[in-house]
């Protein structure tokens, strides 16, 4: 055994992260996460809110690994570029490929849009007829808002069936206020 592989994992560097996954680990994972929020929930709006808070805490760990593996520490300060930064860095490292989409509401310049086609995460996932309104990506809302808000954009994300899945964000109008200075 060398050196490298005795090493504990407090000693291993944070700049080496491994760009493999398995997707039958990681529908089956997610599965059990819709599975656990919908025994646990009232109605469908609960459970996509559970999934959502769930994704949360992914996107605020995230944040911070992804911007010292890919940016070297250096943060984004301009909306446009932490959104680029969303639909390509994040989006490939959590789900394998960039985001469909990246538009901008041409009636509110603090609207945004990321579409996704078809979301890995819902690919394995078969919604009762009773629940077909349940949109299990919102999840990856909850990753977009938290990442969002941990860069310092303030913002709320919801999650929609349009075109695909549509995460629709709504900045702060303090972000837009600061974006405008």
């Amino acid at each position: 055994m060398s050196r490298d592989e005795t090493k504990s994992i407090l000693e291993r560097s944070l700049s080496k992260g491994n760009q493999e996954y398995s997707l039958s680990l990681y529908t089956l994972l997610f599965a059990e996460m819709v599975r656990y929020c919908q025994d646990r929930a009232n109605s469908l709006d609960d459970v996509a809110d559970m999934l959502a808070e769930m994704g949360k805490d992914v996107g605020w760990r995230s944040i911070d690994l992804l911007y010292h593996r890919e940016k070297k520490n250096k943060r984004d300060n301009k909306i446009l570029d932490i959104l680029l930064f969303i639909k390509k860095t994040l989006w490939t490292k959590l789900f394998g490929k960039e985001a469909d989409k990246l538009e901008q509401a041409a009636d509110d310049p603090r609207n945004y849009y990321v579409i996704e086609k078809e979301p890995i995460i819902c690919k394995y996932i078969s919604n009762p007829k009773d629940k077909s309104s349940l949109n299990c990506a919102a999840f990856a809302g909850g990753v977009i808002e938290a990442t969002l808000c941990a860069g310092g954009f303030p913002c709320k994300v919801t999650t929609h069936w349009h075109k695909g899945t549509t995460f629709m964000i709504q900045f702060d109008e303090s972000v837009v206020d600061r974006e405008k200075v």
